[in-house]
């Protein structure tokens, strides 16, 4: 449900706060079925690459949600080291989508899949960081136990923690969805277009499976901010509500982002990305310094 409404909340957003009516919460979705009732247009210089690259992001997607646990609710799968799974999974997705845009022969896709793949290259490190972060100030490596010990009785300073990774996750999430202010979705300028030129091959169905995968990415990165800001011990009917909220309110914000900001230059958006992985990186040293695993002199 949260895939679903996310996308129209974010649409509403931007109509409500540039004073027009615009189009409605379930415009999104009404899209995405129109594209389904669509045929294929398939260029004769692709491959089989092309043909299975979005079935393939819509699984990594959907493989990746296994590994992320829901509040009180555990993942379906946990074990050690399942963060680096998540990670990959979601860049396994995003992988096959890139090469899908070489594999048209088209110069201006292989511009955005060369941008997409320099972004996603430059934003991985504030993950891997963060992640390691928590795993290192729980002493676990799971989502389920790291969530769990993350709001351990000792452990004082968790409010920073969860203001900082809040702050990286919901940057991580614009960059990884392609949104503003790395990528503008609505641009039609093909010089200056990341995400969107490297799928303008596709069509129908596919396209389909494409805007599915890039909204349920949304539920999961609204899922992990979640899960790091509230406690797992709350009340369940507390939790789902607060997942509500947190859920809205990001939307609105992107919303909010995308009404008010202007898109970064493209030469800027990997200062932009190194500043993620820096304020990721403040976020390890304040963890060594109040765990005293650091001690400064």
């Amino acid at each position: 449900m949260t895939a679903v409404l996310f996308p129209g909340i974010i649409v509403r957003a931007k109509s409500i706060f540039a004073g027009r009516k615009g189009p409605g919460l379930f415009q999104p979705l009404k899209d995405v079925m129109l594209l389904f009732q669509k045929g294929n247009v398939i260029s004769t210089t692709t491959s089989y690459i092309f043909k299975i690259a979005p079935a393939i992001g819509l699984a990594s997607v959907l493989s990746a949600t296994l590994v992320l646990p829901f509040g009180p609710f555990p993942a379906l799968i946990s074990f050690n080291g399942d963060i680096v799974f998540f990670a990959y999974m979601l860049g396994i997705g995003k992988f096959f989508l890139i090469i899908a845009a070489l594999d048209t022969g088209s110069a201006f896709e292989g511009m955005g899949a060369n941008r997409e793949a320099l972004y996603s290259l430059l934003a991985e490190p504030a993950f891997f960081i963060l992640a390691g972060t928590l795993a290192m100030l729980t002493g676990y490596s799971s989502f389920n136990e790291i969530l769990i010990g993350l709001y351990n009785p000792d452990n004082s300073y968790i409010l920073i923690y969860s203001i900082i990774s809040v702050i990286v996750l919901a940057q991580i999430m614009q960059v990884e969805n392609s949104r503003m202010p790395v990528d503008d979705p609505k641009t039609h300028l093909e010089l200056t277009m990341i995400h969107e030129v490297m799928i303008l091959d596709y069509s129908g169905f596919d396209k389909a499976l494409i805007h599915i995968t890039s909204w349920l990415k949304f539920a999961l990165y609204s899922t992990l901010i979640f899960d790091v800001l509230i406690p797992v011990q709350w009340d369940k009917g507390i939790q789902f509500g607060l997942f509500a909220i947190i859920a809205v309110s990001l939307a609105v914000y992107i919303g909010f982002i995308e009404s008010f900001k202007v898109r970064n230059k493209i030469g800027r958006n990997p200062v932009f990305l190194f500043t993620i992985s820096v304020l990721a990186l403040l976020a390890f040293v304040v963890v060594l310094v109040l765990t005293e695993k650091m001690i400064l002199s």
